[in-house]
């Protein structure tokens, strides 16, 4: 099984207690590694020096750790470091809360002349913030700006929206939680309650429902075990009831006792209780569960980093296609999966808002009769009692509703559709039928452009799946001639073989480009020509001008702000002939030009763009008319390309030159010794950057090359402005 990475919800609700213990440490030192991990040295009276751990980056956690467990001093602290020192310096630990169920923690610190609060966010792509007493970030070890919240140096600190913590629901918002859904028990604790896989797995088990139940075929009875089953996990965690179990599992997997030759367990999972659905798996007792997460993540890195690695085999230097294609093709099933979901969910939307008006009468009397008793003081539960005493007496109006939620002001009704099956329908009773009638409307059209941008991403996993599969052939194909050249004996041959494991090798020379485009925008498609963008109006302006011939073409987004792309036909200097742009040349110019556009930086998935030739574009406007510097006038029949996903690839690229690149997954693939593709996200182009600079770092054995040719501020150059998510 997989090996836990990061620490779920519930291990954070039963580490905060055990945290809450070291309250009045003194603060001695902070310290930062590789960015993501932050070690804070403290002094307890009681117990001596204290290791605060919190990691944020592949690996998230936050512990009290072993002090052999902690690595010597990294060299000169960064700038967060030293500002945490000087903040955190003889502050007293005051403790720390795990925001609502989320993966946040909250550390505070106290100190005579200031207070300050770090922030752990240990979901997504992690971050650590250190606030000061009114709530301002001070610093972060990432700056994120989305429309929903910011977390920057000056502003407030936001928290992302709350999750409904299903520890402490009521039986009844229970029951109308998991009614709502379309989906099976299990899927449906998982992500609606969010209680994740293991946990809701787990959930079933005790509560003895089968995992697969369809939520329409649940019994009430089972709805009640499964509250039960929850309440009880609660109860533990509150009581501090816990029996903490670091989970093994033998190499070959299946969790047995091979026998004294066998190589040493690898962990898989700890857990503040043990789990039923860890029955089959050894494990190992500790007293606390902050000791028994300090041993996992401490054995988890000895094994990463070689202790008990099971020795190399003659394939190893044979790249795991396999691997790789199973892994597109799982995450093309994902999404073939979230599309069908959401034209579910969308469909569900638009026929709930045309029950309302299908029922108009009906609705506005529920809604008529609740706004009129709140305006008159009438207490939520009053009118539940009122509701449910009219519905007795065979009020149609009160015999619709079935369940009255004073907390979020809503009124559930059950209509039924044209096949006679109940609906039930949340309506908010402040607002009129067509108000709630027109919010899920909007609902649907949300969910369906969560579609498209899904349908996008597919389109781009199959481009990254065709690019594995056909690595494959290359290497399967150069292999051979390489085998037919040993049985020759030609030594000769040896000496030229093409180089494969660029990663694995410990000095790769720098061969330097000096390319007249390299300061626009540019990348190569998969064929082999060249495009260029401007990076603004002068850059524009320039390419059209000077370095546009009459066989290349011009390409432009529909959405206002997008660069001047060129796909050429030849170089400045050469003769050019016409050329037959193949449809793959054409589409990666397309992506191009729209993932440098406005389209990226507003968060969209997709976007359209227009091809045109050179002939058809001027800079002579209408009568009465004027252009901007930067743009230009299309005359002409335009090419469309529609629905173009909004995706970019940066890698290393190692022959025949060395040097980052950027620009089309599909172009960039077969070209980069390693890479990574974003789509549009939270994390702002530098942070991005240098996510992309340590990932990249780490997959290559000569980690100077990578600094010297690819590092943060030369990927930053082929990363389009606004937000960006590394796609996994």
């Amino acid at each position: 099984m997989d090996q836990k990475r990061e620490l779920s919800s519930i291990d954070l609700a039963a580490l905060v207690t055990e945290l809450n213990r070291y309250e009045g440490a003194k603060v001695d030192k902070a310290y930062l590694y590789d960015d993501d991990l932050l070690r804070l040295k403290l002094r307890d009276f009681d117990r001596g020096r204290v290791e605060l751990m919190i990691e944020v980056g592949e690996i998230k956690r936050a512990h009290a750790a072993d002090p052999d467990h902690v690595a010597d001093a990294p060299g000169r602290p960064p700038n967060f470091a030293k500002m945490l020192r000087n903040r955190l310096s003889g502050a007293d630990f005051a403790g720390v809360e795990q925001y609502e169920f989320d993966r946040i923690l909250t550390f505070e610190f106290e100190r005579e002349d200031q207070n300050t609060t770090l922030v752990a966010e240990l979901f997504g792509q992690g971050n650590v913030a250190a606030l000061d007493e009114t709530g301002e970030v001070i610093g972060a070890l990432s700056t994120v700006r989305l429309k929903s919240r910011t977390v920057a140096p000056g502003s407030q600190y936001e928290y992302p929206a709350s999750r409904l913590n299903p520890l402490d629901v009521s039986r009844g918002g229970f029951d109308r939680h998991m009614r709502e859904s379309d989906s099976d028990v299990v899927r449906t604790l998982a992500t609606q309650l969010n209680l994740g896989g293991l946990y809701a797995e787990e959930v079933c088990t005790r509560a003895g429902v089968p995992k697969e139940t369809p939520i329409e075929e649940a019994t009430d009875d089972q709805l009640g075990a499964l509250h039960d089953a929850l309440s009880r996990i609660d109860e533990r965690l509150r009581s501090g009831d816990i029996d903490p179990r670091v989970y093994e599992e033998s190499i070959d997997g299946d969790g047995s006792d091979g026998g004294a030759d066998d190589a040493d367990p690898r962990v898989v999972d700890v857990t503040p209780f043990p789990l039923a659905e860890h029955e089959d798996l050894p494990s190992v007792g500790f007293d606390s569960f902050n000791a028994a997460v300090d041993e996992y993540f401490h054995r988890l890195g000895s094994e990463e980093t070689g202790d008990g690695e099971a020795p190399a085999d003659a394939s190893a230097s044979r790249p795991d296609f396999e691997e790789e294609i199973a892994k597109q093709e799982r995450i093309i099933e994902q999404q073939r999966g979230a599309i069908e979901g959401f034209e579910e969910q969308a469909q569900a939307e638009r026929e709930r808002a045309e029950l309302l008006y299908a029922n108009y009468d009906l609705v506005d009397e529920v809604i008529s009769t609740v706004r009129e008793a709140r305006e008159n003081e009438v207490p939520w539960d009053e009118i539940a009692e009122t509701l449910d005493a009219g519905a007795e007496r065979g009020i149609p109006a009160a015999e619709a509703v079935v369940d009255v939620d004073g907390g979020e002001g809503t009124v559930t009704v059950e209509l039924e559709d044209d096949d006679g099956d109940p609906v039930r329908v949340e309506v908010d009773a402040s607002e009129g039928v067509e108000v709630n009638a027109d919010r899920l409307y909007r609902e649907a059209k949300r969910v369906e452009e969560k579609k498209e941008g899904a349908m996008a991403a597919i389109e781009s996993t199959r481009e990254e799946l065709e690019a594995v599969k056909e690595r494959k052939a290359e290497w399967e194909e150069q292999q051979a001639a390489d085998d037919g050249g040993e049985e020759e004996g030609d030594d000769e041959d040896d000496d030229e073989a093409y180089e494969t494991d660029w990663l694995s090798r410990s000095s790769i020379p720098i061969r330097s480009p000096d390319d007249w485009f390299e300061r626009f925008r540019w990348f190569r498609t998969s064929t082999g020509y060249l495009v260029i963008g401007g990076r603004n109006a002068d850059q524009n302006e320039e390419l059209v001008k000077k370095y546009m011939g009459k066989h290349d073409r011009f390409f432009h987004t529909q959405a206002h702000g997008g660069p001047v792309t060129i796909l050429k036909a030849s170089g400045p200097s050469e003769s050019a002939d016409p050329v037959d742009f193949s449809e793959e040349t054409l589409r990666e110019a397309a992506q191009f030009a729209v993932s440098y556009s406005s389209d990226w930086k507003d968060g969209r998935g997709a976007g359209d763009a227009y091809m045109v030739d050179p002939d058809q574009v001027s800079k002579t406007p209408e009568s009465g008319e004027y252009i901007e510097k930067g743009s230009f006038v299309i005359r002409g029949d335009r090419t469309y390309f529609e629905d173009v996903p909004c995706r970019i690839a940066v890698g290393v690229q190692c022959e025949p030159v060395t040097r980052a690149i950027g620009g089309p997954p599909s172009a960039v693939v077969d070209r980069a010794a390693a890479h990574l593709t974003f789509e549009p996200g939270m994390y702002a182009q530098n942070d991005a950057a240098m996510m992309a600079y340590r990932n990249l770092k780490e997959r290559f054995a000569d980690q100077s090359f990578v600094r010297k040719v690819a590092s943060a501020d030369q990927l930053q150059e082929f990363l389009p402005p606004g937000g960006s998510d590394i796609v996994d």
